[in-house]
């Protein structure tokens, strides 16, 4: 009997043993803390061997300073999230193991069944460096219902920047005394919106091919007649009183807005297409959402992905390497990507989770979910759409919005924000760049 618990014992113990930990970080708040972690254990479930340990990390900006500490003080987690425009610093910082590097080893993965738009942001001279995970662009919800009190067609979204100011004239309303009670569009105030507008433009934020041009940009461009047109809508819809405008970067804050009906359109990210899409209709109104307006229909560019990306950081043995490899593996696989996609409203990465929700059905009956797809499968493939690649970029959105906000402000011309916001950029790169000499 002895001899039986003895042996019992050491199989446990072997078995616990050889399970492999790894640590997960993430930026993803509110009720996706809950999905990715239900996404773990299905993953584990599958997996017994790997142990996944799944923390919520703050914001992207947050997680992304956690994590270069984390490395320095040795405790880095194995896999982790990061925004788009962290691509850059982490590249430079030597810390990831690429993920070309890993799929030139695993003959499971399949680059093809990608969309080439979402690798083409991630791949920096030649190299895939992070995993594509949660990818989403910029598009313009309206509120169907308003459109429809206001003699508008509610199946014909302002598709330019002059239709965009005449809709938001005839949507605004105001009280008997005058005082604006819903707004013609509203936004977070919030640099990405500029860069995404830049795209649409086909027009680079930095020298050398927005930074993908093999050589690390040295210039900020986007004070050109592109960034000028931006400004100027966004101050004149403001004057105007077409527009109200947050505080910096307040997604929440803009969003409900537009949910309260104090706004008719909103400049929002595919992220939250299901929860603004649903809670609009428990409102009892009924939402849209269309391109991105541009300055002129002749206009042909398209949108730069944001959202994040999954990295395997260095420095772990490699059995946790491996096991972080096949984690990342999994959550990028078409079950887990549509799972993600109907639950939050970022677009799956790969071509074969688009195919087979189109198959069932699915966009027929959720067309608000297919809009940002659209968008980005009908965007020109350029370095300008493909999106900037700096290491400067949180430095640069906060320059750019502060930018805007001295226009609106009345303390600058457009000319002398666009002019100010690209020197101070220009300096930082000049900066940065002298670290990599």
């Amino acid at each position: 009997m002895k001899k039986l618990l003895v042996l019992i014992l050491v199989v446990i113990s072997i078995h616990t043993f050889s399970k492999v930990t790894i640590e997960f970080w993430h930026a993803m708040s509110g009720w996706r803390i809950e999905l990715l972690e239900n996404m773990a254990k299905e993953f584990m479930a599958t997996h017994p061997d790997i142990q996944v340990n799944v923390q919520y990390t703050g914001s992207y900006r947050d997680t992304f300073n956690k994590t270069i500490a984390a490395v320095k003080a040795g405790n880095a987690p194995h896999v982790v999230q990061i925004y788009d425009i962290g691509t850059r610093a982490m590249i430079d910082g030597n810390i990831a193991v690429p993920i070309g590097d890993l799929i030139a080893k695993d003959p499971s993965i399949d680059l093809g069944a990608f969309l080439p738009q979402v690798l083409n942001y991630y791949t920096v001279n030649g190299k895939l460096y992070s995993m594509p995970f949660n990818s989403s662009n910029a598009i313009l919800f309206y509120n169907k219902t308003f459109f429809k009190e206001a003699g508008l067609d509610p199946n014909r979204p302002p598709r330019t920047f002059d239709e965009l100011i005449e809709y938001s004239r005839k949507l605004v309303k105001k009280d008997k005394d005058g005082n604006i009670i819903r707004y013609g569009l509203t936004w977070p105030t919030h640099s990405w919106f500029f860069e995404q507008l830049m795209a649409v433009q086909d027009a680079p934020l930095v020298n050398y091919d927005n930074g993908r041009g093999g050589k690390r940009p040295t210039e900020a461009v986007f004070n050109s007649q592109a960034g000028k047109n931006i400004f100027e809508l966004l101050a004149k819809m403001t004057k105007e009183g077409l527009l109200i405008n947050t505080k910096r970067e307040d997604w929440s804050g803009a969003r409900q807005i537009f949910l309260s009906g104090k706004a008719a359109m909103l400049l929002y990210s595919t992220s939250d297409v299901k929860f603004i899409t649903e809670t609009a209709k428990e409102n009892g109104w009924e939402v849209g959402t269309a391109f991105l307006p541009k300055p002129s229909l002749s206009i042909q560019g398209g949108v730069v992905i944001g959202g994040g990306s999954l990295w395997i950081l260095k420095n772990h043995p490699k059995e946790e390497i491996d096991a972080a490899w096949e984690f990342v593996k999994w959550m990028t696989e078409p079950a887990q990507q549509i799972k993600w996609h109907l639950e939050t409203g970022y677009f799956p990465v790969r071509k074969d989770a688009l195919e087979q929700l189109l198959m069932e059905g699915f966009y027929a009956d959720h067309p608000n979910y297919l809009t940002a797809i659209f968008q980005l499968l009908l965007s020109k493939q350029t370095p300008n759409t493909n999106g900037a690649i700096i290491g400067v970029f949180p430095e640069t959105r906060e320059i750019i919005e502060t930018a805007y906000e001295k226009v609106i402000n009345g303390e600058m011309t457009v000319d002398q924000a666009l002019n100010w916001a690209a020197d101070q950029v220009t300096r930082a790169l000049k900066k940065y760049n002298r670290l990599y000499e």
